[in-house]
């Protein structure tokens, strides 16, 4: 039975994350608009898409030391903010120097990329502190559905915001929700916080260690190897999604939108039937599903020849994903040490999100000169053959180690 004040605590964890990611959609559904009508260059894309996630990467190792440290709350409340205060000063930039627009909102795509590490890592932190054993698998379902949700929800608000203000002001709107989201966090338990070694010597050998954690634990290094791969080839469709809409099917603003909204209400479905799945199919199966269904989904986003297509296509590739990140998300949490989850989540999520840069390069490559859409197809083919085998092979090795118990020693959970 959940006492009053842990359920309150629960939603207020919930409310802060729902926030969060509805302000990052609201950045994301106005930023790559306004960049491709400045530019009209989908290979422009591609580049602020890398570069957005470049510092992002460097980041997150540190971020997982941090969140080790701090234990999550506090972390995510100072942070959330920080991204408000860098929406704000972009903001008057643009109103006040138009020419730098495009400048502008790339930097601002840099600096929210590395203040997204020590929020992930914070949300990584809290949700073993909040929900434990059984209730493990349908919380993480929880929060990766809340990222499906908040595509409904933040697209929504800035269709309807951007009717009446303009696309610049949305980055305003978005501040506003962000600062909802820190305060959401103040009244959470802070936990123990650590100093560390306080040298530098000290720091680069808990990073060390995270990397050393990461590489001895064999199921989350090819998970991690896995999800590289998967994320490859959705990064490259997200980081030309904007052009492909508006450029490729000359859908309208609204589209795009539409698109978004589509996913989320897809997620919110997927939030009711996903815990209903759990009490029937185990995580492994649902992994399965959901890797299977997401390529197929993808071969269709490369073949679409209409919006309707590409529209239903993109939406099944991120249900897809969702549904795969089940596993992902649940299974992994299972085989790393808790006292150590920072760190080695740190450098898993960097190489998880070093796909994202590439993607961009690829799309500003490739992209203008083939077609962003053979692109994808050739992606998802090698991801096909590639998955055909490591899938299998990733999820074998987690049985493995959770069943005989081979994981890193001191402090693993079950």
């Amino acid at each position: 039975m959940v006492i009053p004040a842990e359920r309150a605590r629960r939603g207020l964890f919930a409310a802060g994350v729902l926030l969060g990611l509805v302000a990052e959609q609201v950045v994301l559904y106005s930023v790559p608009l306004l960049i491709f009508q400045d530019t009209n260059q989908v290979s422009t894309l591609g580049l602020a898409f890398a570069l957005e996630w470049l510092p992002g990467l460097l980041a997150y190792p540190f971020a997982g030391l941090i969140a080790d440290r701090d234990g999550g709350a506090r972390l995510f409340s100072l942070v959330t903010g920080a991204r408000a205060c860098v929406l704000v000063g972009v903001v008057a930039v643009c109103l006040t120097a138009p020419g730098w627009t495009t400048a502008a909102l790339m930097t601002s795509g840099a600096l929210l990329s590395m203040l997204v590490a020590p929020v992930r890592m914070s949300v990584e932190k809290m949700v073993p502190q909040v929900a434990k054993g059984e209730h493990l698998a349908p919380t993480q379902a929880i929060v990766q559905n809340m990222e499906l949700l908040a595509m409904a929800l933040g697209p929504g608000l800035a269709m309807l915001a951007a009717l009446a203000l303009g696309k610049v002001w949305l980055l305003a709107l978005a501040a506003t929700v962000f600062t909802l989201g820190a305060l959401c966090w103040l009244p959470l338990p802070r936990g123990g916080r650590t100093t560390g070694a306080g040298t530098v010597r000290g720091n680069l050998s808990e990073l060390k260690l995270g990397w050393t954690l990461l590489l001895g634990n064999r199921p989350v290094l090819l998970l991690a190897v896995l999800n590289f791969a998967i994320n490859l080839v959705i990064a490259t469709v997200l980081s030309a999604n904007a052009a492909l809409v508006t450029g490729v099917f000359d859908a309208p603003d609204s589209a795009y939108a539409m698109l978004n909204i589509c996913v989320g209400v897809i997620g919110l479905i997927n939030l009711l039937v996903i815990p209903l799945l759990l009490k029937r199919f185990d995580v492994y199966l649902l992994g399965t599903i959901g890797f299977v269904f997401l390529c197929v989904a993808l071969l269709l986003v490369g073949l679409a020849p209409s919006f309707t297509i590409y529209a239903a296509a993109f939406v099944a590739t991120l249900t897809g994903d969702a549904t795969y990140n089940v596993f992902n998300r649940t299974q992994r949490v299972k085989a790393i040490p808790k006292d150590h989850l920072g760190k080695v989540m740190g450098p898993f999520y960097l190489l998880n999100m070093l796909s994202y840069p590439i993607a961009g390069i690829l799309t500003a490559s490739f992209g203008g000169t083939f077609g962003t859409q053979p692109l994808v197809i050739g992606l998802t083919i090698a991801l096909i053959a590639f998955g055909t085998f490591f899938l299998p092979l990733t999820m074998r090795s987690f049985r493995l180690a959770l069943d005989n118990r081979e994981i890193i020693p001191t402090g693993a959970q079950a």
